[in-house]
């Protein structure tokens, strides 16, 4: 039975929704479930592979902290995406530290039985590679961004693929669960600057702000801001 829910939710998510039936149901058997209490550590920079995870429910925090404190926010993972999987193509140590935002549930496949599955079926590489391409060319477009947009371009640009699952849904969310911070964060932007980008498009009827949310009521003009 708890195979059958985890299915359900993770076929909401492209890359899982497009594997070989086998591989989905090889991935789904081996898998073991992971709660995270809010704020408990899944994983710090150093620590050796332990494999590959799926987000079930919550949102998982991406990132690092340097000697000075100061934090780099790369990513919030939310379901039904997969992580994990850069540490299984080179077995290297993790490179960033991931914790639980709030209360999380995620699958986590180990690194002894993807290998092992992955020597009986090589052809299921190729898969994993599609899975770290796909967030590879994100990590292009982002740091492309960085470079070239203005900064009310790049919120726009962020709050579309957020809303989109960064491509991983098919039907746009309205309604993120992100607080100004940590979108701040995620642009390297200052929260002042955020703030006041995301005040403005309020004034515009293009976004509502909540505690902690972000509504998106226009998506084609915010589209237009974006470039689109």
């Amino acid at each position: 039975m708890k195979m059958q829910v985890w299915r359900e939710r993770l076929m909401s998510g492209q890359w899982f929704s497009c594997l070989p039936a086998q591989l989905q149901d090889s991935l789904l058997a081996n898998a073991r479930l992971r709660p995270l209490a809010p704020g408990q550590r899944l994983f710090q920079r150093g620590d050796p592979p332990c494999g590959l995870y799926a987000v079930l429910e919550g949102t998982v925090r991406v990132g690092a902290v340097s000697e000075e404190g100061k934090e780099a926010l790369l990513s919030l993972v939310e379901a039904p995406h997969w992580f994990g999987e850069i540490s299984l193509f080179d077995g290297q140590p993790r490179t960033h530290d991931a914790c639980a935002v709030g209360p999380c549930s995620l699958l986590n496949v180990s690194q002894a039985a993807l290998l092992e599955l992955l020597d009986e079926h090589p052809q299921y590489w190729r898969q994993l590679a599609l899975l770290m391409s796909h967030k590879l060319r994100l990590a292009f477009i982002n740091l492309e961004q960085l470079s070239l947009m203005p900064a009310p371009a790049r919120v726009a640009n962020r709050l579309l693929m957020i809303a989109r699952g960064y491509g991983e849904t098919d039907t746009p969310r309205r309604v993120l669960h992100l607080p100004q911070e940590q979108l701040a964060l995620l642009l390297s932007l200052s929260r002042q600057t955020t703030n006041q980008i995301l005040k403005d498009l309020q004034g515009q009827g293009i976004l509502k702000l909540g505690y902690g949310e972000i509504e998106i009521l226009d998506e084609d003009r915010l589209r237009l801001l974006a470039g689109g």
